[in-house]
């Protein structure tokens, strides 16, 4: 399918450098973003509670949120499911409803109840819910969770597990998921909600480290995107290929951080598929272009450019055009997490098909002329 006819020639690289201007004030703008208004983490990466209910009546999210509030969770998040009725997402910061007073004041409370037993090893699970205990003998499980519910601790049950003679012993607790069913279902009422969905948590240090990964990630997906290129191609072209990677990512965090759209480790996999749509759409550009320096020698490389992005215009426009129609039919018709990663996506090849033109052979004009050309002193 030909839009453009074969043998157009469209001077692209004579309007590079008011565009590569744009391109770094936009750029640097995403960079700003990224500390004002700062992005919006998800739990994967800043840490918290998060819970898919069911109310038992009409409710807005307006006022589940307010209702939240005003149990002393700060700045609650609140999200309604598409196409079911009364269901929302609720995000919460805290993980672990157990603070280390109340640790030590439970501790206390155990030692008392079990008298000679001495406890080797007391410890609580990052989301709050469980207590693990190993005692230097056996242990009665009601006087454990009679203490536990003396020092104010919300026990379901409490049970030995493993061999008899290691005198272990696990109490499940009331967490941070249950708590805010229990406290939602007292205030609202009939209105309130059904027992979780589904309830996840993430401790803020695993959100950090989940981070951190996903930093090293794309940085390591671009450094092995950059000798891939320098061995398939040539020096010349590599750092251009790289630049390009890091304009269209920092471009879609950008944009994602302007909308406020949450960032968690689906963007991050939304961010290496469009690394790999660029690095793609941007090999095809410099295939075309070695290809024309060995049959147009007598062509400087800004003309090799034009003829090669001109020729290639035809594939770009089917190529990208068939992809962000794809795209955006997850946009309009999918749930709110393959929203959230075709959002990124069309940006992501929006901002990727002209980063080829405008950014990758542009460097590697550069690079050419100020280190390779043979006409240099």
């Amino acid at each position: 399918m030909e839009f453009v006819k074969p043998g157009t020639y469209v001077d692209f690289m004579r309007h590079r450098r008011p565009v590569i201007l744009v391109s770094l004030l936009l750029v640097g703008a995403s960079i700003g973003s990224v500390f004002y208004p700062g992005p919006k983490y998800g739990i994967d990466f800043a840490g918290g509670t998060e819970l898919q209910l069911q109310f038992g009546g009409d409710i807005t999210g307006g006022e589940i949120r307010q209702a939240l509030e005003g149990l002393g969770y700060e700045r609650p998040d609140v999200v309604a499911v598409e196409d079911t009725p009364n269901e929302f997402i609720v995000r919460v910061q805290e993980v672990s409803a157990i603070d280390d007073a109340r640790k030590a004041q439970a501790e206390e409370a155990v030692r008392a109840a079990l008298g000679d037993v001495e406890i080797r090893q007391m410890e609580f699970s990052p989301g709050g819910d469980k207590v693990t205990f190993t005692f230097s003998a056996a242990a009665d499980p009601e006087a454990l969770g009679g203490a536990l519910e003396g020092a104010g601790l919300g026990v379901r049950s409490v049970s030995q597990f493993g061999k008899a003679e290691d005198n272990r012993y696990e109490a499940f607790l009331i967490g941070v998921a249950d708590e805010i069913v229990q406290k939602l279902d007292e205030q609202l009422g009939e209105r309130g909600p059904d027992a979780p969905r589904r309830a996840e948590w993430v401790g803020p240090k695993a959100g950090a480290q989940l981070r951190d990964a996903a930093i090293k990630a794309m940085l390591y997906a671009i450094a092995f995107i950059m000798v891939y290129v320098a061995f398939r191609f040539d020096l010349r072209f590599a750092p251009g290929g790289v630049l390009a990677l890091l304009h269209d990512a920092i471009l879609t965090v950008g944009v994602y951080v302007l909308v406020q759209k949450e960032v968690n480790l689906t963007t991050v996999a939304a961010l290496l598929t469009i690394v790999g749509y660029s690095i793609n759409d941007t090999i095809v550009v410099f295939d075309r272009i070695r290809e024309n320096m060995g049959r147009l020698r007598d062509k400087s490389l800004t003309e090799l450019i034009n003829i090669s992005t001109s020729q290639m215009l035809s594939r770009t426009i089917v190529t990208s055009g068939t992809t962000l129609l794809s795209v955006s039919a997850f946009f309009i018709w999918g749930t709110a997490v393959i929203q959230d990663i075709a959002f990124a996506l069309f940006i992501g090849i929006l901002v990727g098909t002209y980063s080829s033109i405008y950014i990758a052979a542009p460097t590697t004009e550069w690079m050419d002329r100020r280190f390779f050309s043979k006409n240099k002193r």
